[in-house]
């Protein structure tokens, strides 16, 4: 990827990302567990206002709300992000490095993440959870 678009390419990840909005559960400000949690689901009601989208209800979930295709699961850096656990993960990388992220999966032990991290230097790959 040349640098131009990357450039572009993250200029479009974040102009995207500050328009992107919350979807709330029904009755998400009456109730604090409700309002605070995280997950989304689905009005099912018969008469649910926000299941038959009238004016003044939260928006549903839709295809309609996704990212591009061409930026869909990248990174803020605009590179592809590839989870590693082994030394020849790593090594598979390294013809991509300027294409790809690296991060290194949670349950790796101390040991082998500075293993990891040294090698990734040595080869001039990018890790983004150091």
């Amino acid at each position: 990827m040349k640098s131009n678009e990357v450039y572009k390419i993250k200029k479009e990840i974040r102009q995207i990302r500050s328009k992107k909005i919350e979807f709330y559960r029904y009755d998400w400000d009456k109730y604090y567990r409700i309002g605070r949690q995280e997950t989304w689901r689905k009005p099912r009601g018969i008469d649910n206002a926000m299941r038959l989208e009238l004016k003044g209800y939260p928006p549903k979930v839709k295809i309609g709300y996704g990212s591009p295709k061409e930026i869909k699961g990248l990174h803020p850096s605009g590179l592809k992000p590839i989870l590693i656990s082994s030394m020849k993960e790593l090594e598979r990388v390294k013809d991509q490095k300027d294409k790809v992220i690296v991060i290194i999966k949670a349950n790796l032990g101390l040991k082998k993440r500075l293993e990891l991290l040294k090698r990734a230097d040595e080869l001039g790959i990018r890790i983004a959870n150091r």
